[in-house]
């Protein structure tokens, strides 16, 4: 982690309405986080805090309903959509629960699509998600289709996606929630390991605490705030 550098994400007072009916939910309100490179930090809470919104936020796909968020340090939750479609391509890369892998490709060539969306030539493109496939322990499953991965490996694909274009930031929605236990182990000790190797900043949502102990901080959510995980357990 290198807190002298530039936060790779920032939010500043944000606060989330959602209408119901005529009276609105409050789901969160000034909250507050930063997160620099090479740092990972675990997003923990009950299901309905709202993981997934904040998540959704940090990563462009909803606009707060108050209060800023900063990519690099430049706002970015008001720009146009193209432009938010831009840095969410550029520099967020996006785990989740389920793996969302194309069916009809194989690992290397869903690892391969979002580059050649994103304008790589197709060589530069195939050595990066070769490089990152074998770094996840896929080298001998380039070639496989999703329905002959095991879940444990579909999920590794779909991490090897989201970091295919060299990202600053990773958000990561319960990436292991699918998976058994000792799977879940594994494909996370993977992640972890790949995410500190690139210098990415990671904010990880889970509901496992022993996972959750191998980052280097937790956030509890809790009531539309974020608390230290020392301070949510006194």
């Amino acid at each position: 982690m290198n807190k002298l550098a530039a936060a790779a994400l920032r939010l500043e007072n944000v606060a989330r309405l959602y209408a119901q009916g005529e009276s609105t939910l409050d789901v969160f309100h000034n909250l507050k986080l930063t997160l620099h490179p090479g740092e990972v930090v675990a997003l923990v809470g009950p299901s309905g805090a709202g993981k997934s919104s904040l998540l959704h936020m940090a990563g462009l796909l909803e606009e707060p309903t108050a209060g800023e968020i900063y990519i690099a340090e430049s706002a970015a939750s008001k720009l146009d959509e193209k432009t938010r479609t831009r840095i969410r391509r550029d520099m967020i890369g996006f785990v989740y629960q389920a793996h969302h892998l194309l069916p009809e490709f194989t690992a290397l060539e869903n690892v391969v699509l979002p580059q050649r969306i994103a304008g790589k030539s197709r060589a530069a493109a195939e050595e990066n998600a070769t490089r990152l496939l074998e770094q996840l322990g896929l080298g001998d499953r380039l070639t496989h289709r999703p329905s002959q991965l095991s879940g444990g490996e579909q999920q590794r694909v779909a991490i090897a996606r989201s970091l295919a274009n060299n990202p600053r930031i990773l958000l990561a929605d319960e990436p292991t929630g699918n998976l058994d236990p000792r799977t879940a182990g594994g494909v996370f000790d993977a992640l972890l390991k790949l995410v500190r190797a690139e210098g990415l900043a990671a904010l990880i949502a889970t509901h496992n605490m022993e996972l959750a102990s191998k980052m280097d901080r937790a956030l509890v959510l809790h009531e539309g705030r974020l608390i230290s995980g020392a301070a949510a357990n006194p």
